[in-house]
């Protein structure tokens, strides 16, 4: 297949100190058109540029070779590109560790000395006895493209299996090893996909989908989810299966056995539905309970003591409560309610020594407070400032566990915390080179177009001038029942440095305020999610942060399609949007790995009111050739088997066809990178220095803030 060439001109004229940059010109492959079409409930859906949808072609890859070589030739031309790389390198290069976990008496962390692709994972057999490196990912490639996907730990702490991705894809392979000699057993588990590790006697649970057929490793849909049992030393074809749906394709199914091994509880989930079915097995007595078979509600296990189940859940309370079962009397009117429902969302809970640490979100930022097993208050954790924690580590019979803290201006730090007196105290913190007090981070609330009320987190250097010319980024996601809270990023930094600001929107669709929440981001009501951005985008500048000549528009994944349908509608406000990732069709996104899943936030085009209403936003569907868009980088990667890249193709390819201005629209494709998950510090950097180039430069920013040091 032979694609055909145009050339499109782009000549932009800024100054950099007082040197004139030389003009950069453009000249795009544009896609070969075809006659592809469907015709959906009596509607022809023209679909020309299907034939990228197939990611072995050798003309497909060609095609994206060529895309490639326009985009990095155009980022080369930036100026001050290699001046944002040496200085995103240098804020990049320092040290961060993980908060502590133990098993078996073993303590485990995770460290990066700064500029490793992948971070490193440490024991210690005992508090004062020396580390050992367990498992160093960059050992296993050159390039720093297999990660660290997951770890299982025996009970007795002989063992660690472990799950490696390679390429950022979501398909792991397991391994095994013995934790005090190092020793590589010959266990070998191939083609596992949404599974945990969790052992039991002399093996060990995980999840996994029957091997793809050659050619459809990264694009072929994923069905008939397995739960497994490995017994050491046995070859994976002999493994048995513990649970399957042959008669439900689509479910999904994972196991852990609990802390005191007498309990396999699997968690089932069902398409097209948000909640999930709980299976208690007793290992003891095979004899199983079942909590929920609607999958109506979320049920997310907390600990148990004996029979005495807690489970958070969203039954009867939007925002999350923690109840009890009783395995001897499981029936829904015998549960107890441990917490109540509160005002703010209870999004998780750990459990040790008579205390239920509930960790709330209180308009997206974290608060922690203390409940006894009958769900008495008795305390509170204080935390340094508005921000989020993460993990909470610390074993049920424990006086002392390990939390993380973050916050825009608050690099991760970890805690060591004892139960017993409710202090915290830093066990580790980075020493990162830029000055947290600097910035200043505000939450702000903004109306959007129905009348909601919206959460804003802003970010920004101190002493800017409110004036509405400051380089503005805003982020957003909304879908999913994802929440996003305040954390720490070294390229964000860079970005604040430099005089921009910084803001993060909490949209509907995510998990902030609860189910509710959620549901009203979702299927017809999704146009809410894209009403919330553009209202947020409208705060910006009605209130002198900024301009449309300054703002830029980010958002990965569901948030790509965020970008993508919000600049159809709305490209007006914005100067720069940086698509990643992003589910483009709307129409074809549930044919590909895993999107069938996405039903329940989505719809489906085979549902004749659902086609119409993904029709009227998909961002394929909606581009227009008499808008003004502004300029825009995709961003895509060949290993991603999550969002396939297709989606990304296809929609610079009808961008490209179809805008007739001056601002570039290209697409950046990474090889041997997937949808995010594990990649690598040198790839991480180079793909942001590109991003914040491309930002920078098609707002006219003339020079950098920073000075070299």
């Amino acid at each position: 297949m032979k694609y055909l060439l145009y050339s499109a001109l782009l000549f932009m004229m800024i100054s950099c100190g007082n040197e004139e940059v030389q003009k950069i010109r453009l000249t795009y492959p544009a896609t070969l058109k075809t006659d592809s079409s469907d015709v959906i409930f009596g509607v022809k859906v023209e679909d020309p540029y299907r034939w990228l949808e197939d990611d072995n072609a050798p003309e497909v890859k060609a095609w994206v070779e060529e895309q490639n070589k326009v985009t990095f030739a155009y980022m080369t031309g930036i100026p001050y590109r290699e001046q944002i790389k040496e200085r995103l390198t240098e804020m990049w290069n320092f040290e961060r560790q993980s908060a502590p976990f133990t098993r078996a008496g073993i303590i485990f962390y995770y460290r990066n000395n700064g500029l490793q692709n992948q971070s490193v994972l440490y024991c210690k057999m005992t508090e004062s006895s020396p580390e050992k490196v367990l498992i160093d990912p960059n050992t296993l490639s050159e390039d720093g493209t297999v990660s660290l996907a997951g770890i299982g730990i025996s009970p007795d702490g002989k063992y660690i299996a472990y799950a490696l991705s390679r390429g950022g894809s979501d398909w792991n392979e397991i391994f095994v090893k013995e934790i005090e000699t190092g020793k590589e057993l010959p266990d070998h588990i191939q083609w596992v996909k949404f599974s945990g590790i969790s052992w039991y006697n002399d093996g060990f649970f995980y999840s996994s989908y029957n091997a793809p057929g050659k050619g459809q490793e990264l694009s072929g849909k994923n069905l008939y989810h397995k739960l497994y049992y490995h017994r050491l030393g046995n070859g994976q074809e002999k493994d048995e299966i513990i649970r399957q749906n042959p008669q439900f394709p689509k479910r999904s199914v994972t196991g852990f056995v609990t802390e005191d091994q007498n309990y396999l509880i699997m968690s089932e989930g069902e398409e097209n539905e948000m909640g999930n079915s709980v299976i208690i097995k007793n290992l003891k007595t095979n004899n199983t309970v079942t909590l929920d078979k609607e999958f109506k509600h979320d049920y997310g296990y907390v600990e148990n003591m004996g029979s005495d189940f807690y489970f958070q859940t969203n039954r009867n309370a939007d925002r999350n409560r923690l109840i009890c079962v009783n395995l001897d009397n499981p029936d829904t009117a015998n549960w107890k309610e441990i917490v109540p429902e509160s005002n703010d969302l209870l999004n998780s809970v750990t459990y040790a020594k008579g205390r239920f640490i509930c960790n709330y979100l209180k308009d997206a930022h974290s608060r922690l407070d203390l409940y006894n097993p009958e769900g008495k208050f008795v305390g509170e954790i204080t935390l340094p400032v508005l921000g989020t924690v993460n993990s909470f580590n610390i074993e049920p019979e424990s006086e002392t566990g390990y939390y993380d803290f973050t916050s825009f201006n608050y690099p991760t730090t970890v805690y060591k915390y004892n139960i017993t007196t409710n202090k915290s105290e830093v066990f580790f913190a980075p020493k990162v080179d830029i000055n947290p007090g600097d910035y200043e981070v505000k939450q702000v609330f903004y109306t959007s177009k129905d009348g909601t009320r919206i959460p804003m987190f802003i970010t920004y250097k101190k002493g800017i001038k409110q004036d509405g010319k400051n380089p503005t980024l805003l982020y957003g996601y909304g879908g999913f029942n994802i929440s996003l809270t305040p954390s720490f990023s070294v390229s964000r930094m860079l970005w604040l440095e430099n005089g921009g600001i910084f803001a993060m929107a909490n949209l509907r669709g995510g998990g902030e305020y609860g189910k509710a929440w959620h549901v009203s981001g979702t299927k017809l009501k999704k146009q809410n999610v894209f009403d919330d951005f553009i209202a947020a985008a409208e705060y910006l500048i009605r209130e002198n942060y900024t301009n449309p000549q300054k703002l830029a528009c980010q958002g990965g994944s569901n948030g790509g399609l965020l970008v993508g349908a919000v600049i159809n509608q709305r490209p007006d406000l914005f100067k720069v949007a940086i698509p990643q990732v992003g589910v483009m069709d709307m129409l074809r996104y549930h044919k590909f790995t895993i999107g069938w899943a996405w039903v329940t936030d989505y719809g489906s085009s085979e549902d004749s009111v659902e086609f119409n209403y993904l029709l009227k936003y998909s961002p394929i569907h909606n581009i227009r050739d008499s808008v003004e868009y502004p300029a825009v980088l995709v961003t895509t990667a060949d290993h991603d088997d999550r969002v396939v890249p297709a989606h990304s193709f296809k929609y610079i390819a009808t961008l490209q066809e179809k805008y007739k201005g001056t601002n570039p629209v290209l697409i950046r494709v990474d090889t041997k990178a997937g949808h995010g998950a594990g990649k690598s510090t040198a790839k991480s950097i180079e793909e942001i220095t590109d991003m914040f180039s491309f930002i920078l430069y098609n707002m006219e920013v003339k020079e950098l803030n920073y000075k070299k040091k």
